[in-house]
């Protein structure tokens, strides 16, 4: 029989009206699950207390233009280094800020010696440049068929750039401005280029770095090219655009082709990603989906040289690495740098390339199609003896090695903040934890132990956190009022190891069969209740969903990583545990806390395959 109870919490200006419903879940969920407990709560705000904007969020900064290096006057070179010495070589370029990235940086030459820009700088072309010092050479420029006889009507700012072994495999051009988008369009159709990567927002710090040249929905046509779109999907970091290309003629329309724009949106302006992780993943996905013909893939960022240089010399390392087993980035960046000049901003760049190429050095391609699931997990656990587990146990190690930023948690450390904190390793970084408001005159009031993570489609999906302390209580709840939170979901009880723990939570999903050592029975519970709560997200918007244990580490990062995991299962019929995890613990410490539920991670996703085998098949 259905038990229902209901009671007012009041705690200051904001109350909790909560009723809690055992055993049964609405609509149909959950309908069986005996450890799941679903209880809604409606909170109030006074007034007073509410703020219009988001707390956090970035002051406006002051816009700023494109920086150029100074050109070197050493002569300096650098090797090729092997592989095996990668790791080591990064090591002692990192120390001291990186100063021996930017000495090796500021010796590459700036450009071709020999190299002109007579077309670019032509009257008649210099108003078809975003910006005046960043021109294709005439040697390696992009040369459109002139309209009509039209003179200048064949430049556009855009380059031909070699690959690691592949001729002109790559067009880096400037992003297109709102009077080159139908010249944009006729070089891709031109060129025959199926594949374009844009590596920009359309704008940055209020700054257009950008025109958008494709139609949000529909068709529309740019000077003879038609664009149509077909189909998009957005992911956390980049999205996916399809569209129906035709060039339209006086002497008739040509056949369409497909070009698929890959859009990478985790780019900072004037820096890098925090990771690399999410840049390996978006240039796998470049080249799976490039068609396999003669046009080169078309790069892009605002001024085609700094971001675009990047994702061409990460492409070329990875390739030189599987030939040669050593990379060469510095002959690489001065070789291509003869085709379009000043590729490669920034040492900052320069040094990413080098964290990029070593993550992939040091684990290599993890991912996996479900189908081969099964015999990755045999291969994990290794069956000549009994409950064996050599392999999953090596693969967990390299995440436990992963250094633990404590210089990055200041802001938890604090004498102030220190007795907010359950469990005083586990402390969320600076760069992505929560902040509330702060209240009037009161210091450190902007502190919770919480930290955001991504989801698989959207930044900052969840937010993973401690269980609420006696003293943390209300600041649990202007959390979830502040940051507009509908679902949270409890993976503790209220008491484990005779150690109470108060909390009051807004609407939200408590799973009972997981116990505090250990990992749950079967997977069935924990798939059951990530649909829900997806269900519920959708129906009340999708606002940062709250997720707890007891430290906010352990159960809290394997529910994380198994959400992400299994809507990447049913949207690509693809998985990678491993930089699901590695992701998670670069966003909070201990993210996925032990080997059993490393391995629940694997395990749960056989089951969610095995229940709905047709995902099986899904490519």
């Amino acid at each position: 029989m259905k038990k229902s109870s209901s009671f007012r919490w009041l705690k200051g200006q904001r109350k909790a009206v909560i009723t809690a419903v055992d055993k049964k879940v609405p609509n149909g969920i959950l309908e069986e699950q005996e450890e799941v407990i679903v209880v809604d709560v409606d909170i109030d705000m006074n007034d007073e207390d509410e703020d219009e904007d988001d707390p956090g969020e970035p002051s406006e900064e002051q816009q700023t233009v494109v920086l150029l290096p100074r050109s070197s006057s050493t002569s300096k070179t650098y090797p090729a280094i092997p592989v095996e010495n990668l790791e080591e070589e990064y090591r002692i370029r990192s120390a001291d800020d990186g100063k021996l990235f930017r000495e090796e940086y500021n010796s590459i030459p700036g450009g071709s010696n020999q190299g002109t820009c007579a077309e670019a700088n032509k009257e008649e072309n210099k108003e078809k440049n975003r910006y005046p010092n960043i021109l294709p050479y005439d040697h390696s420029r992009v040369v459109l068929k002139q309209i009509d006889g039209k003179l200048h009507s064949d430049y556009i700012n855009a380059s031909y750039i070699d690959g690691y072994k592949d001729k002109n495999k790559f067009i880096a051009a400037q992003g297109p401005k709102p009077d080159t988008v139908a010249d944009f369009w006729r070089m891709i159709w031109e060129q025959k280029s199926s594949t374009i990567v844009m590596l920009t927002n359309l704008k940055e710090r209020k700054e257009e770095k950008c025109c958008q040249y494709w139609p949000d929905q529909g068709c529309w046509t740019y000077g003879n090219v038609r664009v149509a779109v077909d189909d998009f999907t957005v992911l956390v970091d980049y999205t996916i655009r399809k569209f129906c290309v035709q060039y339209q003629s006086s002497e008739g329309a040509k056949s369409p082709r497909l070009v698929t724009q890959l859009h990478f949106t985790s780019w900072p302006d004037f820096g890098v990603p925090f990771s690399p992780i999410g840049m390996l993943k978006f240039l796998k996905k470049v080249k799976q989906v490039n068609a396999p013909c003669p046009g080169p893939i078309t790069i892009h960022c605002s001024a085609g040289v700094g971001r675009t240089g990047t994702f061409i010399v990460i492409d070329a390392m990875i390739e030189m690495m599987h030939s040669e087993q050593k990379v060469d980035v510095f002959g690489f960046v001065s070789r291509i740098r003869e085709q379009r000049s000043q590729l490669i901003q920034t040492d900052l760049q320069y040094s990413f390339i080098y964290q990029a190429v070593l993550e992939f050095f040091l684990y290599g391609d993890t991912e996996l199609d479900v189908c081969s699931l099964e015999g990755h997990l045999d291969t994990l656990h290794n069956t000549r003896a009994p409950l064996d587990r050599l392999g999953l146990d090596q693969e967990f190690k390299k995440l436990t090695n992963m250094r633990i930023m404590k210089e990055n948690m200041r802001t938890g450390n604090l004498p102030a903040n220190m007795k907010k904190n359950r469990v005083l390793q586990i402390i969320p970084y600076d760069f992505n934890r929560v902040i509330l408001s702060m209240k009037r005159g009161q210091e450190f009031t902007d502190y919770i132990n919480a930290s955001f993570i991504d989801g698989y489609r959207q930044k900052d999906y969840f937010i993973a956190t401690q269980g609420p302390l006696s003293q943390t209580v209300d600041d649990f709840w202007r959390m979830a009022w502040e940051w507009k939170c509908h679902s949270i979901v409890m993976l503790t009880e209220l008491q484990e190891r005779d150690q109470e723990k108060q909390t009051r939570l807004v609407r939200h999903f408590h799973f009972h069969g997981w116990p505090e050592i250990g990992i749950p029975a079967e997977g069935k519970g924990m798939i059951d209740i990530i649909a829900a709560v997806q269900k519920q997200q959708q129906q009340s918007g999708n606002h940062p969903i709250i997720v707890h244990c007891s430290a906010g580490a352990g159960r809290t990062g394997t529910f994380i990583a198994l959400s992400n995991i299994l809507e990447r299962v049913k949207a690509e019929g693809l998985l990678d545990v491993f930089q699901t995890v590695k992701s998670l613990r670069m966003q909070r410490p201990h993210m996925v806390q032990t080997v059993e539920q490393y391995d629940f991670c694997y395990r749960v996703v056989q089951d969610f395959v095995d229940i709905f085998s047709d995902y099986a098949n899904f490519k």
